[in-house]
């Protein structure tokens, strides 16, 4: 956005410990030149990549089930069922997500394909996902996955048909938005219904 549209007054930290939680002021010049004085909150938690692993010869995708405590008690029993993902911690998308893969599903992928990228709560949340396809074998299994424990990670490898795959998600066994969007991308380009 041009800068002659926000003038930004204060920025307060309000939290700096998981990660960055800020409160800023601003005035934003709306569409009719009038000035708006508004306060917003985000969340800086650094960006992050998902994958979805797919075999299209078996028509299956790999994905994982782990504990996530925001949906703890807020309608659902926290283990939520994903593609496997991470933050990218000073690492490129690219290179983030192969080791990523690795750890959380014991698969070794060589190539990855970007196929798009996407702010995921762009009110509140500075976060931007990479969002990558890779074929992987069977035999590309290198390891158990699960994560790594030190940091909390208990995680389980699913194997899936794509068509188990999509009616989880219409019955709202698959509730993950990233993994949603990377199950559609799949259904449309890489494992299209016969």
């Amino acid at each position: 956005m041009p800068e002659d549209r926000i003038r930004i007054h204060k920025v307060e930290t309000l939290s700096d410990d998981w990660f960055l939680l800020q409160k800023t002021t601003f005035d934003y010049r709306r569409n009719d030149g009038t000035w708006q004085r508004q306060t917003r909150e985000t969340y800086d938690r650094g960006h992050g990549a998902t994958i979805l692993l797919y075999n299209r010869e078996r028509r299956t995708v790999v994905l994982v089930r782990q504990f996530r405590f925001p949906t703890y008690g807020n309608g659902h029993d926290g283990f939520l069922i994903e593609a496997a993902a991470g933050l990218l911690d000073r690492a490129s998308p690219e290179e983030r997500i192969k080791a990523e893969v690795e750890e959380e599903t014991g698969y070794r992928v060589g190539e990855v394909r970007k196929v798009f990228e996407a702010f995921m709560s762009p009110g509140s949340v500075t976060e931007r996902l990479y969002f990558f396809v890779a074929e992987y074998e069977p035999a590309s299994r290198i390891g158990s996955g699960g994560g790594i424990e030190e940091e909390g990670e208990d995680i389980e490898v699913l194997e899936l048909t794509m068509e188990q795959a999509m009616q989880m998600m219409a019955d709202g066994r698959i509730a993950d938005g990233k993994t949603i969007m990377l199950l559609q991308y799949a259904a449309l380009h890489l494992l299209p219904a016969s």
